[in-house]
């Protein structure tokens, strides 16, 4: 049976016009006026709504083991929370620790997706040591289809890795014609800035953000930028925070760098005055890079107007408020992270379009259009187009609402976001032509998302 979305307004990252979308099995069949369509076909009236391409989120964490316990969604609940909020493919972040096996860990993380997901997902896997072994394995995993990696120039000796094993990272990624996405501060610093805290009585979770200040961040994005030039690498700085690091990576654009920003949900509304509440609800609101102060929302959605941050995505990682209490004795021991992947799409709507000055267009690009084109999965991912796959997001922006813990779908006991209003929701969401979401309720399959086979892009190695 056919699906046709009617009279709603497309936007994709380049056009604004009203049509019909008739889906036929998993794709996009036709786009038009007044289309005809078979018996049976299930038509759905978009007037006065948007009808976007599924949206992509291009950092989560869902099963991750971390600081001593473990991240609280499972596929089944994270899968079904971001297709709550339009989100209807996953990339997440494939964690094993420097003390793993790489190839164990990837085979690991991707049995606890199958089957399992609502949405579609692929990953990007983590390099946290480079020995001779590694890079063997990381041909066998890119032969697989997951096509990004991901380096941590911060947590020391966990997920770590020193400045040779970047190099070595890098300079192989070059070879496959693969994107290398880093978390950048300076793990040095952080460590040393951290026990200096500590040793000063200075426990609590507003003393975070002083163990990461902005000038860490910016180091390591400036590291990462400089090794990429030296190699030829593509890459990409996850969840950057504040206006030095933005900085640095726009001055490495600028000279010829091949490097992409992304920035995050949290650092876009939320600020360090959050993390500094008192006791546990400061706690909530630890993540790295830290909450930074309220100026640098300005220049992180004047930067994403502007296409200098590339791409919005979540960092997506949830604790419960029980979880975050393992550090009332020291914020060093507090689990990092804030959920966010079903608020995403609609906060960035409200704050950023309905309520700020970020263009419909753009919108698409940031949320969809451009993690799609850097990760490989354009154009059957993130646009609207013929032969596309029927990932579709029907947005009703007459809708109001708000952030509440107590209706989100996330398996978290809190809301990084509590209160926040909401300017519209998805009405309607579809996974390659099937219908998961209606009025804001999970109506689909688990089990219908796909892990998705990504090819290197070779032409864009050199």
């Amino acid at each position: 049976m056919g699906l046709l979305l009617k009279n709603g307004e497309i936007v994709t990252a380049t056009e604004r016009y009203v049509a019909d979308v008739y889906v036929e099995g998993e794709t996009i069949a036709r786009i038009g006026q007044n289309l005809d369509v078979a018996p049976g076909t299930e038509v759905i009236d978009c007037t006065g709504k948007f009808v976007f391409p599924g949206f992509i989120d291009p950092h989560v964490h869902i099963y991750l083991p971390f600081m001593g316990t473990f991240a609280r969604d499972t596929y089944r609940t994270a899968s079904v929370a971001a297709l709550t909020g339009g989100t209807t493919t996953l990339i997440e972040m494939c964690c094993p620790s420097r003390g793993e096996d790489a190839l164990e860990g990837y085979k690991l993380w991707k049995s606890k997706a199958e089957g399992q997901s609502a949405c579609d997902y692929t990953f990007h896997m983590a390099v946290s040591r480079f020995d001779e072994g590694t890079e063997a394995q990381l041909r066998e995993i890119v032969a697989d289809g997951t096509t990004s990696f991901k380096i941590f120039l911060s947590y020391k000796n966990f997920f770590g890795v020193t400045d040779d094993e970047m190099y070595q990272t890098l300079k192989l990624a070059h070879d496959l014609g693969v994107i290398v996405t880093a978390h950048c501060e300076n793990a040095e610093l952080v460590g040393r800035l951290q026990q200096k805290l500590l040793s000063e009585g200075k426990t609590g979770p507003e003393w975070h953000e002083p163990s990461r200040p902005e000038v860490v961040e910016m180091e390591g994005t400036t590291r990462f930028c400089t090794f990429l030039e030296t190699t030829g690498a593509r890459g990409y700085v996850v969840h950057l925070s504040c206006m030095p690091a933005l900085k640095a990576a726009s001055d490495a654009k600028k000279r010829g760098v091949k490097v992409s920003v992304e920035s995050v949900l949290p650092h876009f509304l939320l600020d360090k005055t959050m993390a500094e509440r008192l006791g546990v609800e400061g706690m909530k609101h630890v993540m790295s890079p830290p909450l930074r102060q309220k100026h640098n929302q300005q220049a992180l959605w004047e930067a994403l107007a502007a296409g200098e941050v590339d791409t919005v995505g979540t960092d997506h990682c949830p604790f419960t408020t029980e979880q975050k209490l393992m550090g009332k004795d020291a914020f060093t021991a507090i689990p990092n992270g804030i959920p966010g992947v079903e608020e995403r799409v609609p906060l960035i709507y409200t704050y950023g379009v309905s309520r700020g000055s970020l263009g419909l267009n753009r919108f698409v690009d940031a949320l969809s259009t451009r993690p799609a084109k850097l990760f490989g999965l354009y154009p059957k991912k993130g646009t609207i187009a013929l032969g596309s796959d029927a990932d579709l997001v029907v947005y009703d922006p007459a809708y109001r609402g708000a952030v509440s813990a107590k209706t989100h779908k996330t398996n978290t006991d809190y809301s990084g976001f509590e209160g926040f209003e909401l300017d519209g929701r998805p009405s309607l969401v579809t996974v390659r032509g099937q219908v998961q979401v209606r009025d804001g309720e999970f109506v689909g399959t688990i089990g219908r998302g796909q892990f998705l086979r990504r090819k290197p892009e070779l032409q864009h190695a050199d």
